[in-house]
């Protein structure tokens, strides 16, 4: 899955390929990866319901799956997330949240810990989508619903990771 680069940042090193000095398995980023994109497909409609004709974030979430396949180079599901965050930019609301999943969803790929991303504005997608008074009572079920897609190798990392991150990711990972 690429060249040994050694890892000199501030990232958290689980989140690392062992490869660049951290200590992450080449199948937990598969695996990660795959996640991501489970949890912003999930939120998809709301962007495609507003902007059938840009395929931009559908086509990260199938990159980011690709590449959890071991089919497509880290530089092509790269490319596709900027490409979904670029459709963000030109979205309102909950479409704007959805393309933003589907971008983090394939920066995985590149970036172990944008899981968290994916998972985050697919969370305030449907939040957004739905009425004031029950944003966080459905915000706690698209959570509840992404923890049970999460595959047991990447669980307790999954789970830890949005602890640790809880404030970034304005709080929604209470679940």
């Amino acid at each position: 899955m690429g060249n040994k680069i050694p890892y000199t940042g501030r990232r958290d090193p689980r989140f690392v390929s062992v490869r660049r000095g951290g200590t992450l398995e080449d199948s937990q980023h598969l695996l990660l990866a795959a996640w991501a994109a489970d949890c912003a497909e999930h939120v998809l409609h709301y962007f495609c319901s507003q902007y059938s004709d840009d395929d931009r974030p559908r086509f990260a979430i199938e990159q980011a799956r690709a590449w959890s396949r071991n089919e497509i180079a880290m530089l092509q599901a790269r490319e596709a997330a900027y490409a979904a965050h670029d459709a963000a930019r030109t979205a309102s609301a909950a479409a704007r949240e959805a393309a933003r999943a589907a971008g983090h969803a394939a920066a995985t790929a590149h970036m172990a810990d944008h899981e968290l991303g994916a998972a985050a504005y697919a969370i305030r997608a449907v939040r957004t989508a739905s009425p004031e008074d029950t944003r966080d009572e459905v915000g706690w079920f698209e959570c509840q619903w992404q923890r049970e897609q999460l595959p047991e190798p990447i669980r307790a990392l999954v789970i830890s990771d949005e602890d640790l991150r809880l404030q970034k990711f304005w709080s929604l990972f209470q679940c």
